[in-house]
């Protein structure tokens, strides 16, 4: 018997599907993971804040991947810069200048804070963090650095150093010379602060003790998130960035902003530091200044750190710093942002849309201990007891301790929709550009599978 060409084309998609997922499983270490147990989805394409695997089975896209595809998958104007660059050039050693990377640059500068106005380009978040340290080390002649416990900068040898989750224990011991702090927290103060202000007071008087008693002559780098990202979605107290700034200024100290995560829109700012007002020395970036489309990250450098360089050798290279097709995926993004003027509206949706609906969600499930965030870059931190704040999960859960979280993001996925999940909290993230419609489809579909959380509370 013949098959149809509808049975064609499906016996097609099954093979092709089968194929896939049997090569994954054969040859593919996937990150973060114990290879045995995982069962991955074979994602066939995307398009907006959509994917698909290849039974066409479709996901909303509320984690934006890695909190990276800021333009949702496919955006046609992305697709056909890379396209052009391919047709024009496309690679080139970093020694040379080209158009792409000279533009991706000066666009980068413009959209910084104050003086940063130089960029050396990596391949990634991880390595823009690694070179953010050497320079640091390099215009100071120190040699520690200083970042936050709930905090990740990255799997590369100092980046995981840095990092302040349980990310980091695998790759112990790490590089010498860092040392770590408590930032603030308010709903799980280790500060035992009773609100807002007094954590940031309390917490910026933990970081100067911490100051006292490492040296602060010996300090290159203070390193932290503008705002926390997988560790919590976790916005800093008002004054706290601020207060870091002048502790930096006060001792020498290389300011360090890692905006890896939170960079480029995510919560209605170019850089979300901007919402404070404060200008770091360094910034890192990656993932929304291109959406992924190709690799590609780096450090913004303040023009009194860039000269130290002017006439000293800068100690970093990487053969594709600057990639031709990276930053033209890069000029594309950076423009659409303006031209559609998405910062703006992810600021007025994060609080006209967003805050008053997860609020909401508050009301009605008792398994919300707390709602925060900025943009659209939101947590909700789920609790077995609202009274005494146990979380849902316990820190860093696995296996039968984990079955809650499992449950509910099993949920999220069995309604269509791809979650961002990480211990006992869901982060909302979805692309920049997300329809108020897809928008609100999601937070709907949130709030069924909420009823998961809500019977593991304490009764």
């Amino acid at each position: 018997m013949t098959d149809t060409p509808i049975q064609s084309e499906q016996t097609a998609v099954t093979a092709a599907a089968s194929a896939a997922y049997r090569n994954d499983r054969a040859h593919v270490v996937h990150s973060w993971s114990a290879q045995a147990s995982l069962d991955p989805v074979v994602v066939a394409g995307g398009s907006g804040s959509r994917f698909w695997d290849e039974s066409g089975r479709t996901w909303l896209d509320f984690s934006s991947q890695l909190v990276n595809v800021n333009l949702g998958h496919q955006h046609p104007k992305l697709v056909a810069a890379i396209q052009a660059q391919a047709e024009r050039l496309c690679t080139l050693a970093p020694y040379h200048a080209n158009e792409a990377t000279a533009e991706a640059a000066r666009l980068i500068a413009q959209a910084a804070p104050g003086d940063l106005d130089k960029v050396f380009f990596t391949s990634g978040g991880a390595e823009a963090v690694e070179n953010a340290v050497r320079v640091a080390r390099h215009h100071t002649g120190r040699v520690k650095v200083l970042s936050a416990y709930r905090s990740y900068h990255g799997a590369t040898a100092g980046a995981i150093s840095l990092t302040g989750d349980p990310r980091r224990w695998g790759a112990e011991p790490g590089m010498p010379g860092t040392v770590k702090f408590w930032g603030p927290y308010a709903y799980r103060s280790a500060f035992h602060s009773d609100s807002e202000a007094q954590e940031c007071e309390r917490a910026l008087a933990h970081l100067a003790d911490v100051l006292m008693v490492e040296g602060p002559h010996t300090v290159a780098a203070i390193v932290l998130e503008s705002v926390v990202g997988g560790n919590g979605v976790l916005v800093p107290p008002d004054g706290y960035l601020r207060g870091v700034r002048e502790l930096c200024d006060r001792h020498g100290i290389v300011m360090v902003a890692d905006e890896v995560m939170v960079g480029f829109g995510r919560c209605g700012e170019w850089f979300a530091i901007d919402r404070w007002g404060v200008v770091p020395d360094l910034i890192t970036f990656a993932k929304g200044v291109n959406c992924g489309y190709v690799p590609l990250g780096g450090v913004i450098i303040s023009e009194r750190i860039a000269q130290t360089f002017a006439h000293r050798v800068f100690p970093g290279g990487l053969t594709y710093s600057g990639h031709p097709l990276a930053c033209a995926a890069a000029v594309a993004c950076l423009n659409v942002y303006r031209e559609e003027g998405l910062i703006e509206r992810v600021r007025r949706l994060g609080e006209e849309l967003v805050r008053p609906a997860l609020e909401q969600l508050k009301s009605r499930h008792p398994s919300i201990g707390e709602v925060r965030g900025l943009g659209m870059f939101w947590a909700l931190e789920l609790v077995r007891d609202p009274a005494s704040r146990e979380p849902l999960v316990p820190y860093n859960a696995t296996g039968a301790d984990n079955r809650p979280m499992a449950e509910f993001a099993a949920a999220c996925k069995d309604r269509g929709l791809w979650p961002f999940v990480h211990f006992n909290r869901v982060h909302i993230a979805p692309p920049l550009n997300i329809s108020q419609a897809d928008l609100r489809t999601g937070l709907d579909i949130i709030d069924e599978a909420l009823n998961v959380a809500d019977r593991y509370l304490v009764q």
